[in-house]
């Protein structure tokens, strides 16, 4: 699902430059690209822990106008802005609402008009996870295929699908793999339901229950990593960091991540039966492919068509797979 503010005349931008915003609940990722989809100039700046949606609008219009400075631009030069945000998007007020890993976001925001008010150009919305699905299908891993599931491990677990070369969105909320219930009554989740595949995989939900246990006096260096380095939230780096300084805390929750998303994923793959699942987000992308092999061992049990199961691949397009995605809804 997309949405856009009022387009001008032209479209094409300065030789053909647009851009993408990819809203992550740790990061965000600015960048410019031409007709060939080369990155020009690339901005990430964190994303605000604190405040609201005007907050974050900010913060991405902030993203965006370094990214074209790099690219020698102005933001008004540019034929157009894609947004990949969280949330539920609606494709004719331009809004996003219960974005629930951000601050403050549960009401409508427009944040079309704000961005459109602060870089003038046009902008365009869209699921976060569908659109970094839709550039790894159009120019990343899942170029061999027609049919396929996105799995993005991060601060949640978002899916996308495309189904017979085509992006499937359902209602608007298709692929939400993150919601698939793994263990009825089990934890909470963040959406508020419980046994949640999100509640054991997600970012957020593994910190949230990290830091739990350090309070009941569990031994980790999670915490001490992310103030060594700044950090005011566990993000993919520091569980990287944890894990290589062999940290019980860190190892068991993303053991656990992994267990989860082996039967989440299998679930789908047996309902879908499509040809390829491609492994992206933060997580995804930074423990690339050793946990890659970690999850297809995982999947393996639960999969009803052992014998053949769909290709894995992590996410070719690395981090800017996201920003990548939002800039095809204005090319």
């Amino acid at each position: 699902m997309s949405a856009q503010t009022d387009a001008p005349e032209s479209t094409n931008g300065a030789g053909g430059a647009v851009g993408g915003i990819d809203l992550g609940g740790t990061k965000i990722e600015a960048i410019i690209t031409d007709r060939s989809h080369r990155v020009l100039g690339s901005a990430r700046h964190p994303t605000p822990t604190s405040g609201g949606p005007a907050d974050v609008a900010n913060a991405m219009a902030a993203a965006l106008t370094e990214a074209a400075k790099a690219a020698q631009l102005e933001p008004a030069q540019l034929g157009g802005v894609g947004v990949g945000s969280p949330g539920t998007i609606d494709s004719d007020a331009g809004t996003v609402a219960h974005a629930d890993n951000l601050p403050g976001w549960l009401a409508p925001f427009p944040l079309a008009a704000a961005l459109h008010s602060a870089l003038g150009t046009r902008i365009v919305l869209g699921n976060d996870v569908a659109v970094a699905t839709t550039a790894e299908f159009e120019l990343g891993a899942g170029r061999p295929y027609d049919s396929l599931l996105g799995v993005f491990w991060g601060t949640g677990i978002g899916g996308g699908l495309v189904l017979d070369g085509k992006l499937w969105r359902g209602r608007g909320a298709a692929g939400e793999i993150g919601h698939t219930v793994i263990r009825q009554g089990g934890r909470r989740c963040p959406c508020g339901r419980r046994g949640c595949l999100e509640a054991y995989a997600g970012r957020a939900a593994m910190e949230a229950h990290a830091r739990r246990m350090h309070d009941h006096g569990a031994g980790t260096k999670l915490f001490e990593l992310a103030a060594e380095h700044n950090r005011d939230r566990l993000t993919s780096g520091i569980w990287e960091r944890a894990l290589e300084h062999g940290d019980k805390v860190a190892t068991r929750l993303i053991d656990r991540a992994v267990t989860a998303l082996g039967a989440g994923v299998a679930s789908a793959v047996n309902l879908l039966d499509v040809e390829a699942v491609v492994i992206g987000g933060g997580l995804g992308v930074r423990f690339g492919e050793p946990y890659r092999v970690r999850i297809v061992d995982a999947m393996m049990p639960h999969l009803f068509n052992d014998t053949r199961p769909p290709a894995v691949h992590v996410a070719s397009l690395g981090d800017l797979g996201g920003a990548l995605g939002a800039s095809l809804l204005v090319q």
